[in-house]
């Protein structure tokens, strides 16, 4: 049988910017919102430290009551998520400790929620989805399902629901409503970037555009996954930036492997204010070194530490990782006008939508 002509190189438009606000199919109303709350913002209660502390704060009064710690001998900041789920199925009194804590925190949240829908861009919103690593476990499930049912009982007419990809996924799936229409169409992938506080993710981005046209089983391979917040060769802004790198030449030689035509194009998604000239301002404190310096392009920077796709140079394009997460749930959202996300994490991400009805592809 004989081989497959290879398709012709396609042409990538070269004069992208950085942080639209205005997309195919959506507007970006807001993001990266940072509400004052007290001393601090109000995000700040609702984050995946927040949830920890009140955690921390029951298991300290049950065990002064007691005089027994019914979680164990970890300190509460290294006990999985996945041993919290294992404890809570079990119904005993670390079940309880955890409820109690799960029920302050949902109370916390509808009060986020509540400040939030009272911001003009926030304005008519109907639903919110929650994202982030913190909702992927059962604590966390329960808790938003609490902070659901608190907000309809106090008049919310929103509809608070749960990022339905991996939220490992979810970060590198919204590049495919950010990225040029050629990248779509022209090729069988392109390769994404999630950068957190603690963890950051890469993986190929699979489309499926012509299989799928509303972009509904969009797919991720090669997914890589690095904990540059523990790791001691993470310490600066540059070490970053070069194990991201390190992570894109190997996702680039397995789509080589794979036969993949892979778009000369990276999505990139991060903390803070996504300037048009790719810089960073406000949001990104929670990543090591100065990452919002007027001397400092990630896009730039990253660029010239990747190689080139047949001939072509690679396009690096930022965008807020709250954006980008939420817009994973873009062709699901077609039944309303008005929809945010908010993010739980080192931080609280967040941003707002509105559909446009216009053609995604």
């Amino acid at each position: 049988m004989p081989r497959k002509a290879p398709s012709p190189t396609v042409s990538l438009p070269d004069d992208l910017t950085h942080g639209g606000l205005r997309q195919r199919g959506v507007t970006i109303q807001g993001y990266s919102l940072q509400l004052h709350d007290g001393e601090g913002f109000a995000g700040d209660s609702v984050s995946r430290t927040a949830y920890s502390e009140m955690l921390d704060t029951w298991r300290k009064l049950y065990s002064g009551i007691s005089g027994l710690d019914a979680l164990g001998r970890k300190p509460t900041t290294e006990i999985s998520k996945k041993r919290l789920d294992t404890l809570l199925r079990r119904n005993g009194k670390a079940a309880a400790i955890i409820s109690a804590a799960s029920e302050d925190y949902a109370w916390q949240l509808a009060r986020v929620v509540k400040r939030f829908l009272a911001h003009p861009s926030w304005q008519g919103v109907r639903r919110i989805v929650v994202g982030g690593g913190f909702q992927q476990s059962l604590v966390g499930e329960l808790a938003i399902d609490r902070a659901a049912e608190l907000l309809y009982q106090q008049g919310s007419h929103v509809h608070l629901m749960t990022l339905r990809h991996h939220p490992d996924e979810g970060g590198l799936i919204g590049w495919v409503h950010l990225a040029p229409p050629e990248v779509l169409s022209g090729y069988d992938g392109f390769l994404a970037v999630d950068i957190g506080g603690t963890n950051v993710r890469c993986g190929i981005v699979r489309p499926r555009a012509r299989k799928t046209p509303d972009l509904t089983d969009v797919r991720v391979s090669g997914l890589r996954k690095w904990g540059h917040a523990g790791d001691d060769d993470a310490t600066r802004r540059e070490d970053l930036v070069q194990g991201i790198a390190g992570m894109l030449k190997k996702l680039i030689k397995q789509a080589g492997r794979k036969r993949l035509r892979l778009a000369p194009f990276v999505g990139v998604a991060c903390p803070g204010m996504i300037n048009e000239d790719g810089s960073i301002t406000d949001g990104a404190q929670n990543l090591p070194g100065n990452w919002e310096s007027p001397r400092f392009n990630l896009a730039q920077q990253l660029g010239e530490n990747l190689p080139q796709l047949k001939g072509q140079d690679m396009q690096v394009r930022l965008h807020n990782d709250a954006v980008v997460q939420g817009l994973s749930e873009l062709p699901f959202m077609q039944g309303v006008r008005r929809w945010a996300v908010l993010t739980v994490g080192t931080g609280l991400g967040n941003a707002s939508f509105i559909n446009t009805g216009e053609s995604r592809r």
